[in-house]
């Protein structure tokens, strides 16, 4: 008996066993459309799928970090070191590649 949620499209993204609000139709389990998605959500494809969010997750996690410190809720020194590390490494990287995509937009206003 699963429960359906969908996408913006109208396509099958989610099933579920329990009603909930972002599952809430109904629909039998040999429907064609339950048919589709369950083929397409083999072990490889869900892990594919999973894995295409981890740069995002990523960048989630760093500004949450951030609003943690900036309102006094963590320190940046309760993190591990290699946290620590981890964190200004890639703040430096952000600002580097921000300085760089506002030179390569600046020089493109000169052509």
């Amino acid at each position: 008996m699963p429960y359906v949620s969908r996408d913006e499209n109208g396509r099958i993204n989610g099933i579920s066993e329990r009603q909930t609000r972002a599952a809430a139709e109904f629909l039998p389990s040999n429907d064609s459309e339950v048919q589709a998605f369950v083929r397409g959500a083999s072990p490889d494809t869900m892990r594919q799928r999973l894995s295409g969010t981890d740069t995002e997750m990523a960048r989630i996690t760093e500004d949450l970090i951030d609003v943690l410190i900036a309102r006094n809720i963590i320190n940046f020194t309760d993190l591990p070191i290699q946290a620590q590390k981890k964190l200004v490494a890639r703040q430096k990287i952000r600002r580097n590649l921000s300085a760089l995509s506002n030179l390569v937009a600046d020089s493109d206003d000169i052509f």
